[in-house]
């Protein structure tokens, strides 16, 4: 028998009569070809079928280990590293043909799929990966992290425990699992675990920058920026620390720190990452000190780094507001008026970013029947789902495909709704705020599904919103905002959007314009108040004493007394706008009010 048939049947013994004689085989194998693979891995599955799972597991990692050294991974793994993803998936794609338990290979496999942003497919193989080995701890906490990336922060802190379980001092397992206990709420817990693998890892910058984040979510200021300059004191040209630290609108720089950011770009050596986060933390120090001229330079070189790194498209969002313009008029939703999940819980708060929408949650989440939670991404996870669209070149049948959901579908989906939302709720409050900015272009949708729901639309001057996300490094998402031509185009489309709703559904939504909350407050809240059904409750105008956790950019804002110092804050930068102000069009010139929607689509 020649050495290839030996392997071949290894591979291939699912046909042997009983558990334990296929391990008495690769036992005997084994004993002159002790790092055989295939081998190790017929084992590992015989003592599994025999309730050997110790033994098992540890066939099952050496199997692991073999693989790793065989010739055709390793130049997969070269290929890996650097980042050449075309020849790893061919060498790994024949790999697998040949040896499809090749649990290593699978890993590798869903590395690549995860670094091209298909998440369900990475999710799907590295389970593949646990189901043959299950204690192949690199694949759970990369299963852990694919579920993070997926907004599935429950799911990962599942696989976080189990790691953290065999290896509690683990400091990468523990960072993820606070971040991950943010997204559900669980600061208090996320705080301490931060600082137990900081009593013991001090000097990792990154981890005092997530410390940092948690801190500030949870009101904490003067620990937030502690801990920020801590993490600047370990990494000074570590660029997203100094846009924490900006991001907190309330920190103002020194010149010696100007003069270290701006030596971490003129001295290289760092990352393009870090480059642009510096360019927009110099532009906040540069506008505070009213050098305007050089703090647009800054942002403009930020945005356009960033811009550089996305595949943003602008024509798709135009696309989507037109086939609903097309499918959504009074009729379409006549047709299915008294359908959907009838429950009143949820108050959906949603516009442009950077237009109110977070002041307006805090105000709300001050009323004792209403609970503030973050920016769900459920409803738009939801429509991805209808639409059939896994990567970014499919086409997607959403919204098309809304005129085709039956009545008890609909309903369906409200309630799924409500469930995938349970978790994001911490009291028995029976109102909650879904405050997702982007949700605008679902509207039509939450309203298909949640008739009972309330929507609030956040409006701010075109100028005033769209600057300040010209202003904004958003953390993830919002791929329209590095580029003013492309932000005047979205602001467009968003009206647009809303105009259709306004046709189809009058009343339906309420609108807050921004200036007109900062100059007449309590008009405004009990406007507010009377539209989600609520009685007024004086807590409402005292939001800045709301002790909630907030997590987006405008976090330390409203936990001050409401005032004007945003709403002309683009003035200083008018004479670099003419892009923007040329691309909103009409929504800039009849502001406050709305043109026509053909006007908008043009």
């Amino acid at each position: 028998m020649t050495g290839r048939t030996r392997l071949s049947t290894f591979a291939g013994m699912s046909n042997t009569p009983s558990a334990a004689e296929r391990a008495d085989r690769a036992r005997a194998f084994l004993k002159t070809h002790p790092d055989n693979a295939d081998a190790l891995r017929a084992l590992g599955a015989a003592l599994r079928g025999m309730g050997e799972d110790a033994a098992a597991e540890d066939a099952e990692l050496s199997a692991i280990r073999a693989s790793t050294r065989d010739p055709l991974l390793v130049e997969a793994a070269t290929a890996l590293l650097e980042n050449n993803i075309p020849i790893a998936e061919r060498i790994l794609r024949t790999r697998l043909k040949e040896k499809p338990v090749d649990v290593a290979a699978i890993r590798m496999m869903a590395e690549i799929a995860g670094r091209l942003g298909r998440y369900g497919d990475s999710e799907k193989l590295l389970r593949r990966a646990l189901e043959l080995a299950p204690a192949f701890v690199a694949a759970r906490a990369n299963l852990a992290t694919v579920l993070y990336r997926q907004n599935r922060p429950a799911d990962a802190l599942a696989e976080l425990d189990r790691l953290l379980e065999v290896d509690p001092d683990n400091a990468a397992h523990s960072n993820l699992k606070a971040a991950a206990l943010g997204r559900v709420g669980g600061y208090e817990e996320a705080i301490a675990l931060y600082e137990s693998v900081l009593a013991r890892h001090p000097a990792q910058p990154r981890v005092w920058m997530s410390y940092g984040h948690v801190l500030k979510t949870v009101g904490r200021q003067a620990d937030s920026i502690a801990a920020y300059r801590k993490a600047i004191a370990h990494a000074p040209g570590l660029g997203e620390v100094w846009w924490s630290l900006a991001n907190l609108k309330t920190v103002r720089f020194t010149d010696a720190d100007i003069a270290v950011m701006q030596g971490a770009l003129e001295g290289g050596g760092i990352s393009e990452d870090d480059r642009f986060h510096l360019h927009f933390a110099l532009g906040k120090a540069l506008e505070d000190a009213k050098d305007h001229a050089l703090s647009f330079s800054h942002y403009l070189k930020g945005n356009a780094l960033r811009k550089a790194m996305l595949d943003y498209d602008a024509d798709e969002i135009g696309s989507l507001v037109r086939n609903a313009a097309a499918l959504m008029d009074d009729a379409f939703f006549v047709a299915r008026s008294g359908e959907g999940c009838p429950a009143p819980d949820p108050i959906f708060i949603l516009g442009m970013p950077r237009a109110g929408s977070t002041l307006i949650e805090q105000i709300l989440s001050s009323h004792p029947m209403i609970e503030g939670t973050q920016e769900l991404p459920d409803i738009a996870a939801m429509a991805r789902r209808l639409g059939g669209r896994r990567m970014r070149d499919d086409e997607t049948d959403y919204p098309a495909c809304l005129a085709d959901l039956p009545a008890d579908e609909r309903a369906e989906l409200g309630a799924e709704y409500l469930e995938r939302t349970r978790i994001q709720r911490k009291t028995e409050r029976p109102l909650f705020i879904d405050k997702m900015p982007n949700n605008w272009a679902h509207a039509g949708f939450i309203h298909l599904i949640l008739p009972g729901a309330k929507i609030i639309d956040a409006r701010r001057h075109p100028l005033g919103c769209c600057f300040s996300n010209f202003k904004q490094h958003f953390a993830r998402g919002q791929g329209f905002s590095y580029d003013l031509g492309d932000l005047g185009r979205y602001y467009r489309d968003y009206a647009a959007m809303m105009a259709v709703i306004d046709g189809a559904l009058p009343g339906r939504v309420h609108r807050v314009f921004y200036e007109d909350m900062v100059e007449n407050t309590e008009f405004e809240v009990r406007r507010l108040l009377d539209y989600v059904g609520v009685p007024f409750d004086p807590a409402c105008l005292r939001f800045f004493e709301n002790e909630r956790a907030v997590r987006t950019a405008s976090s330390e804002q409203v936990r001050r007394p409401i005032n004007r110092e945003g709403m002309e804050q683009w003035q200083p930068f008018e004479p670099w706008l003419d892009p923007l102000k040329e691309s909103l069009g009409p929504v800039l010139t009849l502001y406050p009010d709305v043109p026509q929607v053909d006007a908008l689509l043009q």
